[in-house]
């Protein structure tokens, strides 16, 4: 059995208590709020308390159990080295769950605990010290290596007795990977959905290629693209085909080499100089132009284009100027507004036009007016890309909004829809989709949360790992945080968290949301993919094979893996991206 030692790994929060308290350890309600804090965010399953008394501390045995007690169906007890595990200046002391024969092979329980000391005579004399652990098969035991120094223990220690308590909470475990160490962690076994590989400085590019995967009536209208003489090497179209047959097929996480070289993006570079509106707009232009005179022509428009009219209209006299436009994203300022609600506010707020900047109209001359947009139609698919990266004008360098901002599971866009419908639901979104960057300007990691169902879970698709999320875990985590300073870089785990929010939402119209989640038919994919797919694997299984042959009939000889062709799966790079102008940089 591994004895597991928490002091090594960063999800612990140790919390140490070594002078005379207040309470007694014994007083459980006056005494838990210090010695185990709740995670207010998790569901207490079960909660005991179990004190074992320790009468001849100097005679026990080098590695020592104490009583077995009961907690949510489980046996649990202390596993103690009175004279230090692997060490001689510490006492080391565990949690320990009593496996028997019945138990499966993949059970789990995640507890919360606090292994305390104290002296017998004087119970309010003692320290304290907590973690917490998924408890499983491979890791049934979990604590401290170096729980409490050797040379002063005797402090506790009376008549060489000593009581050690275990404050045990169990935690409901939602998602079923609570403090899930995810080693040989297979996300398709897991979730039914692969993840995609990092292959460097690709940015935000994983987190929008999976949420178009799941934007149903997309994928469905880029496999009727005809590719069938096309080089996936030169084709942004088929090198897509090909990327979300994987992501729908395979096994394993997939690459997406074909698809940045398919957009000339071959470079860091490439994609630190554009945002995630950009790159979304290169591969709607592309794919538009694909569609044309195709059974898809228009799909995209269809999909993602709604239509704003800006106008200037004179209060004084009837007189309106104005021109309406197709957006495929709207923009919201994120600095100075609570919520989406508040920044749609911001955004369709009228601007007078007076004194000396009064309008010319057309036949009437300098005018008081009004100057304004209203949205004339909302897209099934809306993209909002939330402004969390800006000039900063003071400063002379771009700068990350951190700002706790609101985004709604669901919201009634029709107060900002110049013509509402007469369909109350063609005004309601759902969220599908959460769009997140965790660092600073200077350096990051970007995610998704997305939901590919109606009514599924969320999930976290982080590069090659897809994991389930809770709730909380999709919104109240990626609001942002207002305790923060932009000056101070993020270089802990708890400073990172005050970095890490959503900088895109994706909705989808509530009214269309069966026709947007349709599955895809077997017969709706092209032939071609499949059969192409299986043609390079067959192709690099062979050079494998023959490289090993030749490396056995030439030992000496440094033989190399030749190309063969497009390979739907690539290598991941670890390479680091340079600061960009309006992106901050993708650290692995």
């Amino acid at each position: 059995m591994a004895i597991k030692n928490v002091d090594k790994v960063t999800l612990d929060n140790k919390q140490e208590h070594s002078h005379i308290h207040q309470y007694s350890i014994f007083d459980i309600d006056d005494v838990l709020p210090s010695v185990l804090p709740i995670y207010k965010e998790l569901e207490q399953v079960d909660f005991y308390v179990h004190h074992w008394e320790i009468k001849e501390w100097s005679n026990l045995d080098q590695r020592t159990h104490g009583p077995v007690f009961e907690v949510a169906g489980y046996k649990w007890r202390t596993l103690l080295f009175p004279k230090g595990n692997g060490q001689h200046e510490m006492t080391s002391i565990y949690l320990e769950v009593v496996q028997n024969q019945d138990q499966k092979k993949d059970w789990a329980i995640c507890g919360q605990f606090a292994i305390v000391i104290s002296d017998p005579s004087n119970p309010k004399h003692f320290f304290s010290n907590h973690a917490h652990h998924r408890f499983c098969n491979e890791e049934v035991d979990w604590g401290f290596t170096r729980y409490y120094p050797l040379k002063t223990l005797n402090s506790f220690l009376k008549n060489d007795q000593v009581t050690i308590s275990i404050f045990l909470r169990i935690v409901k475990d939602e998602t079923g990977v609570l403090w899930h160490n995810l080693i040989n962690y297979d996300s398709r076994k897991e979730t039914g959905y692969i993840g995609i590989r990092n292959q460097g400085a690709t940015c935000y590019m994983n987190s929008l290629i999976q949420s178009l995967y799941f934007t149903n009536i997309f994928r469905k209208a880029v496999y009727k693209i005809p590719t069938e003489k096309e080089d996936p090497n030169n084709s942004v179209v088929l090198a897509l085909q090909r990327c979300f047959y994987n992501l729908q097929f395979a096994d394993e996480s997939v690459g997406t080499t074909e698809l940045t070289k398919s957009f000339g993006w071959d470079s860091s570079d490439a994609f630190m100089q554009h945002d995630v509106q950009e790159f979304s707009r290169v591969l709607q232009d592309n794919l538009e132009l694909k569609m044309k005179g195709t059974l898809v022509d228009g799909a995209v428009t269809n999909i993602f284009m709604g239509k704003m009219k800006s106008f200037i209209k004179c209060i004084h006299v009837d007189y309106e100027s104005s021109r309406v436009e197709d957006f495929y994203d709207i923009q919201l300022d994120v600095k100075g507004c609570k919520n989406v609600d508040e920044s749609f506010k911001k955004y369709v707020a009228l601007e007078t036009l007076d004194g000396e900047n009064k309008y010319m109209a057309e036949g009437h001359g300098l005018q008081d007016a009004c100057k304004g947009v209203s949205f004339e139609k909302f897209p099934p698919v809306l993209h909002l890309q939330l402004k969390r990266f800006e000039y900063d004008m003071q400063r002379d360098t771009m700068v990350k909004i951190n700002d706790r901002y609101v985004f709604p599971d669901t919201m009634d866009l029709r107060e900002y829809c110049s013509a509402p419908s007469n369909d109350p639901e063609e005004h309601i979104y759902v969220l599908h989709g959460v769009l997140v960057h965790s660092g600073d300007i200077d350096g990051g990691h970007y995610f998704a949360l997305l939901k590919p169902q109606k009514d599924s879970k969320w999930f976290r698709f982080d590069d090659d790992r897809v994991t389930p999320v809770t709730l909380r875990e999709v919104f109240e985590d990626n609001y942002g945080d207002d305790d923060h300073d932009d000056e101070i870089r993020c270089t802990s785990a708890k400073a990172l968290k005050k970095f890490t929010n959503a900088y895109m939402l994706v909705y989808f119209q509530k009214n269309k949301l069966d026709e947007i989640l349709e599955p895809i038919k077997e017969d709706e994919i092209p032939k071609h993919l499949n059969k192409s797919i299986k043609d390079n694997a067959r192709a690099l299984k062979d050079d494998v094979i023959n490289t090993l042959l030749q490396q056995q009939r030439n030992p000496k000889k440094d033989i190399r893996l030749k190309k063969t062709g497009s390979q739907p799966n690539n290598t991941t790079s670890d390479k680091k991206c340079n600061k960009g102008v309006s992106t901050p940089c993708c650290i692995s």
